[in-house]
């Protein structure tokens, strides 16, 4: 830091340097995040010195984030759902598996020493940073011939020291939603809890043209929480994540003292949080409205198809039909592929197995990204 400021027009012009070196979202197929609606950027600025971390200094944000909830319970088919807007799906995982053991110490009965959770091996990674942190051993069940989770596989790894199981409503890799009816009767018939990351599908399938063939949410009985995140398909500001509960009591075991503030009590993660994600995502939510975001998802959906058929017509072997907005197509050298088209100013991720290219079709992703992305990487190849 320098002794003197800096005036104005020069910061600016040296943040505008900095964002040139930025990837364009138009250049993007790798990334499940996007351009946010302009109203949640708008809205964005006039909350930003809200803390929701000390919601009774901010009564008004504080309905705002509970409007959000509502809204999102409603969408999931329990509008008495009960959460807070956290920071992303990692955020929202990590507290969902603090929320299993805080059960679990209530309940009593087994070693906290040799606390674990069962999840898929096609789960995201927050699952292994959650284990870090709270000292779990993480056992990851098999998949099945389609990516998803194996129910049967799951239950092998059950013990009386399991937490929790966890289920996935668009894997990050392939976009494949677990049989999470089935999971959820297991986990009802075992008594354990049961968690769905629906970070990315949340905001897909309620909105997909048969949205009742993927039962996933709190319809399904022994969910007990839900990861959302409003940033991605929602369209809401960077960071808007959600964590919702099937009920009260399973927030308030996250409670700890927090006396200097005015609240008393604190669930959340982190301390501060800011009121800006709220009314961001209450705001594009509100706009949009359930006929918004049907359409959007049916313009990804409609794209999706279009890349499908791109690739197929290039001779290409797709690793699975796409379920959401996720293309994969096998390629044993893809991540030569992927620095090959990154060399070309695209950027695309890869799967490990099987071994594949992947490609998320996110608002940005218009059938003119999409005829011209296929131009390049049919030279690439």
């Amino acid at each position: 830091m320098e002794y003197r400021g800096v005036d104005e027009n020069s910061i600016f012009e040296e943040l505008r340097e900095y964002a040139k070196k930025n990837v364009p979202y138009e250049r993007v197929l790798s990334s499940m995040c996007t351009t946010p609606h302009p109203i949640a950027v708008k809205v964005q600025k006039e909350f930003i010195v809200s803390n929701l971390g000390d919601p009774k200094l901010f009564p008004g944000t504080a309905d705002i984030e509970h409007k959000c909830i509502e809204m999102l319970g409603s969408l999931l088919h329990l509008p008495s759902a009960v959460g807070y807007i956290t920071t992303g799906g990692t955020e929202s995982n990590i507290q969902a598996m603090r929320t299993a053991i805080q059960i679990k110490i209530k309940k009593g009965g087994f070693d906290r020493s040799k606390a674990n959770i069962i999840i898929p091996e096609s789960a995201h990674y927050s699952f292994d940073k959650a284990a870090q942190l709270l000292g779990l051993e993480l056992r990851k069940a098999a998949t099945d011939s389609s990516m998803r989770a194996d129910p049967d596989s799951m239950a092998k790894l059950v013990d009386d020291n399991t937490v929790a199981m966890v289920a996935v409503a668009g894997t990050t890799e392939f976009g494949q939603v677990d049989p999470i009816p089935e999971i959820g009767k297991l986990a009802l018939d075992l008594g354990i809890y049961l968690h769905v990351d629906a970070a990315f599908g949340g905001f897909v399938i309620p909105f997909l043209d048969d949205p009742s063939r993927y039962k996933f949410d709190f319809e399904v009985p022994g969910v007990m929480s839900i990861t959302i995140d409003p940033h991605k398909m929602g369209l809401s500001t960077i960071p808007s994540g959600s964590l919702l509960y099937r009920s009260d009591y399973y927030l308030k075991v996250l409670e700890i003292n927090a006396q200097y503030l005015t609240s008393q009590v604190q669930s959340s993660l982190a301390g501060t949080r800011s009121g800006a994600s709220a009314a961001g995502t209450y705001a594009v939510m509100r706009h949009l409205g359930r006929e918004g975001y049907r359409e959007i998802v049916s313009g990804c959906m409609k794209n999706t198809w279009l890349l499908y058929d791109s690739l197929t017509s290039l001779g290409l072997e797709p690793a699975m039909d796409p379920v959401l907005n996720i293309v994969t197509f096998i390629m044993p050298d893809a991540q030569s592929v992927r620095r090959r088209l990154c060399d070309r100013n695209w950027y695309v991720s890869t799967t490990t197995r099987p071994s594949a290219l992947r490609m998320v079709v996110m608002p940005h992703v218009t059938e003119e990204v999409i005829r011209s992305f296929v131009s390049d990487l049919k030279d690439v190849l």
